[in-house]
């Protein structure tokens, strides 16, 4: 069909609607035409007709019919953005630990949520006007962590960087380390967990659990430091990208994240001055830069986990790569 083109589903879309998605990406397309097009199979998923309500993936390919410019434009006047307050401002520039043309990156904190949704108002895709600088347009998000993990978080500065990074994680040409610390010490020193995810039935997507007829989940783990089999430093490296991967893996260890009281109810806590935050942390990433090259960048431990670092003697300067072994075989 001349005129087709295609476009990929971004990790900041994972599991939205194919609705939702048409409406963001063609407002001025009504439901209606929408659903003609579906039922007419003009619009694909990975190739296989769908409804309006099928959940999206990221790294999905979307196949679309010939769409007229008045479809890509709203009918309605765009709301009225609310401008970034000084203090916030300052927040988002106080998070940037890396900065070219293409590519910003963000040691993000933990408690700030990286998109919006139901009772979040105050979130990094709302803010990311602050870090506009010099460019045309606004930063563009091109991943997501958790909004109680702190760490690693990539923005694209341009349009071709964005596509570029996209394709990187859909593809998962990347190496992402999370530093946990958990509670007990698991059976052995290092391993690979293979346990496959499922949404939990009745919890609106907000939890996930360990199912034979979920996704494939893989994380691969090593302890970097013990306190005595209190508590143990771990390493984590997600080879799939899961919601919520590495904090239902660490529960199959028997040894969920300190803080993570969705995952480990009480188990996840440590009696003491050890703070109830959660202790995840997207430490380090590889990807390939949009220009060209290796982007290899690491975050600060937030202070929440520097002080637990420091309770149990364990040294935040790190930088070995735990899984040097594995990627040496």
């Amino acid at each position: 069909m001349a005129g087709v083109s295609r476009e990929y589903v971004k990790d900041t879309e994972e599991d939205w609607r194919l609705d939702k998605w048409f409406k963001v990406h063609f407002p001025g397309l009504s439901y209606g035409r929408l659903s003609k097009i579906l039922r007419k199979g003009e619009v694909r998923v990975d190739g296989k007709r769908v409804k309006a309500n099928f959940r999206l993936e990221a790294g999905m390919e979307i196949r679309l019919p010939p769409l007229g410019k008045e479809e890509r434009i709203a009918n309605r006047k765009p709301k009225q953005k609310n401008p970034v307050s000084d203090e916030d401002a300052a927040l988002m520039r106080s998070m940037v630990i890396y900065q070219d043309d293409s590519v910003i990156v963000l040691n993000k904190i933990p408690g700030l949520a990286v998109q919006g949704g139901t009772n979040t108002k105050r979130h990094v895709d709302g803010m990311l006007d602050a870090l506009t600088g010099d460019k045309k347009d606004r930063p563009k998000l091109v991943h997501r962590i958790d909004k109680d993990t702190s760490g690693v978080l990539v923005l694209a500065r341009t349009g071709a960087a964005a596509k570029k990074l996209t394709e990187s994680f859909k593809h998962r040409n990347t190496n992402k380390i999370y530093w946990a610390l958990v509670k007990g010490r698991p059976p052995q020193a290092d391993g690979v967990i293979n346990a496959p995810l499922d949404k939990e039935p009745g919890a609106g997507g907000e939890r996930m659990m360990v199912s034979d007829a979920g996704k494939r989940a893989v994380t691969d783990f090593k302890i970097i430091d013990s306190a005595a089999g209190e508590a143990t430093w771990m390493a984590f490296r997600p080879v799939t990208g899961r919601t919520h991967q590495i904090r239902v893996h660490a529960t199959v260890l028997e040894t969920p994240i300190v803080g993570d009281g969705k995952y480990g109810a009480k188990e996840a806590f440590i009696d003491g001055p050890i703070s109830r935050k959660l202790h995840l942390h997207a430490r380090s990433l590889e990807i390939n830069h949009p220009d060209g090259g290796v982007l290899s960048v690491s975050a600060t431990l937030p202070h929440h986990m520097l002080e637990s670092w420091d309770l149990f003697g364990f040294d935040p300067e790190y930088s070995e790569n735990p899984f040097e072994e594995i990627d040496d075989v």
